[in-house]
């Protein structure tokens, strides 16, 4: 009559428990104690290499391990992109798949969720006792499919590019060529904002920026409003019932005014008017 599980079990447990007493040392308190030391010699060589790290350096002034910072952070720069660590590079990709908003949940919650929750109850759902590769083909498939898509997402993550304030800044002139605004200097003022400020993050302007955030394309946004209307929307974004965009009060009124030039002007190319 065949044993059922916790029989096998209990004798599993039985035939370590023998092994232990005539080959080797119990988990408790050997591996444990071990493991401790471990741990402690890691935190030990860290703290002491963040104390060289600390008091070797001065400032700017490399130490041994290099200095304190290169150079003093500018938060209003637009020439650096945050990006992630390159652990995350695989998630930072899958983001830019999905469309925002409907769709970024699944690539930001969903799928890892997923994905954790089948890793965390494999035990529970794989109990079979054969471990050979050769012998657990869908086991297998899934692991080099899940690395393979790992990979491929962490080296697109690593190779995706955005443009930079600095490099959109060039566009200006072809900006203001295309839309017809080359004659007036306020909206050409209010294109190199444009460009500067980040609003292509989110938008897309003749074809460039960013446009997996589901923010309005802006080529033709001048066919909507005038400038004041604008200038009042760029002021207080949530006043108009969005609530997703920041305030871009901060520029100053002048700003603001060449920002709203730009946008009335920008009506589409001159081969659409």
């Amino acid at each position: 009559m065949a044993r059922d599980l916790g029989e096998l079990n209990r004798e599993d447990f039985a035939n370590y428990k023998e092994d232990v007493k005539k080959e080797g040392k119990g988990f408790f308190p050997f591996a444990m104690w071990h493991d401790t030391v471990m741990s402690f010699v890691v935190v030990c060589v860290i703290t002491a290499l963040a104390a060289i790290w600390y008091f070797d350096a001065d400032g700017t002034e490399p130490g041994l391990l290099g200095p304190w910072y290169t150079e003093p952070a500018q938060p209003g720069t637009t020439d650096f992109i945050p990006r992630p660590d390159w652990y995350f590079y695989f998630l930072f990709y899958l983001l830019r798949i999905f469309e925002w908003p409907e769709t970024v949940f699944i690539a930001t919650v969903g799928i890892p969720t997923l994905l954790l929750i089948l890793l965390l109850g494999l035990p529970f759902y794989d109990r079979r006792r054969e471990r050979r590769p050769l012998h657990r083909p869908v086991a297998m498939v899934a692991a080099v499919l899940t690395i393979l898509s790992m990979a491929v997402l962490t080296w697109k993550g690593a190779t995706a590019k955005e443009a930079l304030g600095s490099e959109l800044v060039l566009l200006v002139p072809s900006w203001a060529q295309e839309q017809g605004f080359a004659d007036d200097p306020q909206a050409v003022q209010g294109a190199e904002l444009f460009a500067q400020s980040g609003c292509m993050n989110c938008h897309t302007y003749l074809g460039e920026g960013n446009a997996n955030l589901g923010a309005p394309e802006l080529t033709e946004i001048g066919k909507t409003n005038d400038a004041e209307y604008f200038v009042r929307y760029l002021t207080n974004p949530a006043a108009f019932g969005n609530n997703v965009m920041g305030s871009y009060a901060y520029l100053g009124q002048e700003n603001l005014e060449a920002l709203g030039a730009f946008l009335e002007a920008s009506k589409g190319s001159d081969a659409d008017s």
